[in-house]
């Protein structure tokens, strides 16, 4: 099955720390998941430019990035 890549991949971001609320919307599109003192951002990712993007973001936010991954695609 071929992936159409105008829609890109889903990926899955892991930060340090419980992000609140707030932030949902400096990283928008990403589903936001709180867990165990880590916050999992889940979402489609267009290409390797806005995958980039996000790390910039997350790195002026001083945030540290856990991991990152592709994620199951479920859309």
């Amino acid at each position: 099955m071929e992936r159409d890549t105008a829609r890109g991949q889903s990926y899955q971001l892991v930060i340090s720390g419980e992000l609140g609320e707030r932030f949902a919307c400096l990283f928008e599109g990403m589903r936001m998941e709180r867990q165990a003192g880590r916050t999992i951002l889940t979402g489609p990712v267009r290409d390797q430019a806005q995958l980039y993007g996000l790390f910039d973001r997350i790195g002026e936010l001083g945030l540290e990035l856990v991991s990152v991954q592709q994620a199951p695609d479920t859309r």
